[in-house]
């Protein structure tokens, strides 16, 4: 067996039955190995490194488990950089193959060599550079295992093509166990930090969670809800926890922070207790945390003790799983009187007045959205790309028992179309909508070549204002509508792109149209694209 192989092999012992990748000299004996294993493990050819990050960052969304994506040295595997970041940002499982120069080549800066794990090392959560093909087993059982415990993230497997042709000089054999010095990831949560937590709930008067996007990693979806409905702590998320409960759970009073609801932040700012979980609460979530931090008691439970404090000082720490952990809690002695709370919370919600203006002209976002989502499936997948759109989707959606997927830590424009073919892949029978600028299309349009290949029935729903919609407003409102590098202008023609790639297309430039048309797009058996006009003018807030 050769190191390539032997690739193979611990992929197939992983479960790994798709990847998403690029070929290229470094890695082609791995691509050898993957052709004679075709049939236990499914390459999907995409049409640019970075799609192939996101892909699989949709697939390891939907699957819970981590996703593999694969490129070749040099300008191939730096293409790949972006992803991790986004991955890392957000905490998605990935495994990332890159393959590199001959061993004896490395530091000579020959040809498509590149420092792989110097370049992303602030954007992995761990990375090897294999030197013998005998490591690999212990590689690869080590890289999955770190990726999807603790804070989950992505791994790097940078390999010379000298060592994926390398004969193993050892019997192949997986590890069944994993130990590694220094990366004991703490899972109960200490029993003297979970009395205090207990101490400070029953003495709340007005107690309120804010679940972050740790709690759907962390699967503990199921037992938060229980939860909160047996005590009856009303919840808000961030946007990366958004599908914790859905909207309309009598509970749930949405997402927090400057682009969230004004009764959300009114019920944070109200509360005498927040309990954080799974979130970082960086600047969108709470602008001035330093306020926050002399008014209200604080618990941040968090699986990743580098992210409990970093934006907010907590009151109480609380290092562990959240799953583990809610499952305690409700096991608690937890007594408390939440009636007047709840009672105080639904006046915010029903007093508030969205100051917002939308133009009469054309589609308006927030109706596309809530139109959209509460026709879509009710378990289907909602997939938001990054800017204007991001934030119509996030304040609008309709959760029902559906599943969210967006960027919320890096902000990486491009990243809907790829995770949308990852997370459908991951779960073809679930409708996968995709919805995206026309700036954000256009960095990952060359990903339809994928879709129409692989006969992938997505849907993809492009806001179209012709400008980078989000620079605009901010050009808008800070620089007196200095308007600069920022309109797209009519192009492209998405009917003929439709065309080219064998989708069905749909279109709608005004309101009264919406309801036909979303119907006639959710309908289509195949893939396709359908267009919103929306006026330029309209803005997030």
């Amino acid at each position: 067996m050769n190191g390539a192989e032997a690739m193979v092999e611990c992929l197939k012992k992983e479960g790994i039955t798709k990847i998403f990748g690029i070929p290229g000299v470094a890695i082609a004996p791995f691509y050898e190995a993957l052709y004679e294993n075709r049939d236990s493990i499914e390459h999907i050819l995409v049409r640019q490194e970075q799609a192939a990050g996101h892909a699989a960052s949709g697939y390891a969304r939907i699957s819970r488990k981590p996703a593999v994506c694969v490129t070749s040295s040099g300008p191939g595997a730096t293409n790949l950089i972006t992803a991790l970041a986004t991955a890392h940002a957000d905490s998605i499982p990935i495994i990332a193959i890159t393959g590199q120069v001959r061993s004896d080549l490395l530091g000579r800066d020959v040809f498509q060599e590149a420092d792989m794990r110097g370049a992303t090392e602030s954007f992995v959560k761990y990375s090897y550079l294999v030197k013998n093909a005998d490591d690999i087993p212990r590689i690869f059982r080590e890289a999955f295992y770190i990726a999807n415990t603790g804070r989950k993230g992505p791994v790097l497997i940078d390999i010379p093509c000298d060592v994926q042709m390398q004969t193993l000089k050892k019997e192949f054999h997986y590890p069944e166990e994993v130990s590694i010095r220094g990366y004991k990831p703490s899972i109960k949560g200490n029993g003297q930090q979970m009395e205090k937590v207990v101490h400070a709930i029953n003495q709340a008067k007005k107690p309120l969670i804010c679940a972050g996007g740790g709690v759907i990693l962390g699967n503990a979806e199921g037992v938060l809800r229980k939860f909160c409905e047996k005590n009856q702590i009303p919840l808000v998320s961030t946007m990366m926890g958004i599908g914790v409960l859905p909207k309309e759970h009598p509970l749930y009073f949405g997402m927090l922070g400057s682009t969230g609801k004004p009764y959300s932040n009114e019920a944070v700012a109200n509360s005498d207790l927040l309990i954080i979980v799974g979130a970082r609460v960086a600047d969108r979530s709470v602008p001035k945390p330093e306020a926050l931090e002399q008014r209200v008691n604080i618990i941040h439970i968090d699986i990743d003790s580098a992210e409990i404090g970093k934006n907010l000082g907590p009151t109480i720490p609380l290092v562990g799983d959240a799953a583990i952990i809610f499952e305690h809690l409700l096991e608690a002695d937890i007594h408390l009187d939440t009636k007047a709370w709840l009672a105080q919370l639904a006046e915010f919600k029903k007093n508030t007045v969205d100051h917002r203006k939308f133009s009469d002209r054309l589609v308006n976002p927030m109706t596309l959205v809530q139109k959209l989502s509460e026709k879509m499936d009710d378990d289907a997948i909602y997939v938001a790309d990054v800017g204007q759109n991001q934030l119509w989707s996030a304040d609008n959606y309709v959760m029902k028992n559906g599943r969210f997927l967006t960027t919320g830590g890096m902000g990486t424009m491009g990243y809907s179309i790829p995770a949308a073919v990852g997370a459908k892949m991951a779960d073809p029978d679930k409708q996968v909508v995709a919805v995206c600028g026309d700036g954000a299309f256009q960095m990952s349009m060359f990903e339809l070549a994928t879709i129409a290949v692989n006969k992938i029935p997505l849907k993809i729903l492009v806001n179209r204002n012709q400008y980078l919609g989000l620079v605009r407003e901010h050009q808008e409102k800070t620089y007196d509508a200095h308007y600069y590098g920022v309109q797209l202008y009519n192009y492209p023609h998405y009917d003929k792109l439709a065309e080219a790639y064998d989708m069905d297309y749909f279109y709608a430039d005004s309101n009264d149209q919406l309801d036909e048309e979303l119907d006639r797009f959710l309908a289509c058996p195949k893939a396709c694209i359908m267009v919103c006009e929306i006026d330029e003018a309209n803005n997030t807030k």
